[in-house]
């Protein structure tokens, strides 16, 4: 049985309520959820998500913008699971994220980090190797399989003449394909990105995107991404979630999001919002006068 069909083994991961109420069309569910940060449990939080919804498909591109400091990496640790949140639930093909048994979410969910730090020198192709980690026993050397696994996630990305190079000796968007390709090793259902344009230039800006939606197409993976770049996530999103703090203010089609009275309300500052052919929006900066 393949690994995107394995069921948790734990009954603890089972949805609260009813599972048959589930839609099977749906492969994520984000549930009214919500969340606080305190530093003290007697004192008022210091940060607090609001109750936020959302649902995405197999095939589907969801992001996640707004300012800093507005629960987009918050949102997006509670869909993984690493949080559980304070109230609501998110379902993975309809089990409680946070709830699964760590190796089974680490066989559905890969998450792509702002950072991904170099904890010792190793080739490309041993970095995505450590994404079959989830597969793998104690005391296991990793198997056949397991490389070719790797190699095909490298060719995925378009990154397999990065395979013997040293991981140091890379630039930052082959890098990132690489670190995209550990992801993909994990052979998810979910894939979550956070920022992960953050220090390209805007080629590989524009490169990585496409590689996104080239493989959530063809992979059936939904991906859910947090970034600041709003042309991108308009052109390549098929849903926004746009958030001021802490609050979801609007999910849907980018055109529909990105109106220019919520952006500069979001955002405290002047934008014009123009839709191209292919009806997704742009947004710019006025020209000074």
């Amino acid at each position: 049985m393949s690994s995107f069909a394995r069921s948790p083994s734990s009954a603890a991961a089972r949805p609260i309520g009813d599972a048959g109420d589930f839609n099977s069309d749906i492969r994520l569910s984000v549930e009214q959820v919500s969340y606080a940060y305190s530093a003290n449990p007697t004192q008022a939080p210091l940060f607090t998500l609001e109750a936020t919804s959302f649902q995405a498909r197999p095939g589907e591109i969801v992001a996640i913008v707004g300012p800093n400091a507005c629960g987009k990496s918050t949102l997006l640790k509670l869909i993984a699971g690493s949080l559980e949140p304070l109230s609501g639930r998110v379902l993975l093909n309809g089990f409680v994220t946070h709830a699964l048994p760590h190796r089974t979410r680490g066989q559905r969910i890969a998450m792509v980090q702002q950072e991904s730090p170099l904890l010792f020198p190793s080739r490309a192709w041993e970095f995505v190797l450590q994404g079959r980690h989830p597969y793998g026993r104690t005391l296991r050397f990793e198997t056949e399989e397991d490389i070719v696994i790797a190699r095909n996630a490298l060719a995925q990305v378009g990154a397999e003449h990065l395979s013997d190079r040293f991981m140091d000796q890379i630039s930052g968007g082959e890098k990132q394909r690489v670190i995209l390709a550990r992801a993909l090793a994990q052979q998810p259902l979910l894939l979550l990105l956070d920022e992960p344009t953050l220090h390209l230039d805007i080629g590989a800006q524009v490169d990585l995107l496409e590689t996104l939606r080239r493989l959530a197409s063809a992979n059936r993976y939904t991906v859910v991404v947090v970034t600041h770049e709003l042309n991108l996530a308009g052109q390549y999103a098929d849903q926004v979630a746009l958030f001021q703090k802490g609050k979801c203010l609007r999910v849907g089609p980018p055109a529909a999001v990105f109106r220019r009275e919520l952006l500069e309300q979001v955002f405290q500052t002047p934008l014009t919002v123009e839709l191209g052919s292919s009806g997704r929006p742009r947004v710019n900066m006025p020209s000074a006068k």
